[in-house]
């Protein structure tokens, strides 16, 4: 697996690479980034409409290549997003996370979706 050998900082830069290459920063405003990645994760929802694929481990190689697909291109505008702001990911991540654990302790939420 890549992901144990991959950080946050080097995905950031190879978007950052891919953009620049190809003069889009000009485009990459952030309220279009925003509405990119609002209209890629609206791609990934399109492919569980009307119908349940069961768990994971029973999907099909092409439903799952397809996920794969939408999922990255959301967190790829999420990235760049982030380039765009020059915004630490990790600072984020790790300051939302602690306060969700504030906001959801463990002995009162565990098993609860609400």
């Amino acid at each position: 697996m890549v992901d144990s050998g991959t950080s946050v900082a080097q995905l950031r830069e190879r978007v950052r690479l891919f953009v620049h290459a190809r003069d889009w920063e000009r485009f990459h405003s952030p309220k279009d980034l925003a509405m990119a990645m609002s209209i890629e994760a609206s791609e990934l929802l399109e492919i569980f409409l009307w119908r349940d694929p069961g768990p994971p481990a029973t999907w099909r190689p092409e439903v799952r290549d397809a996920v794969g697909e939408e999922l990255a291109d959301v967190l790829i505008y999420g990235l760049s997003l982030a380039n765009a702001l020059d915004l630490d990911l990790s600072d984020a991540i790790l300051a939302k996370l602690t306060k969700d654990e504030a906001k959801y302790p463990p002995d009162q939420y565990r098993g609860r979706a609400r």
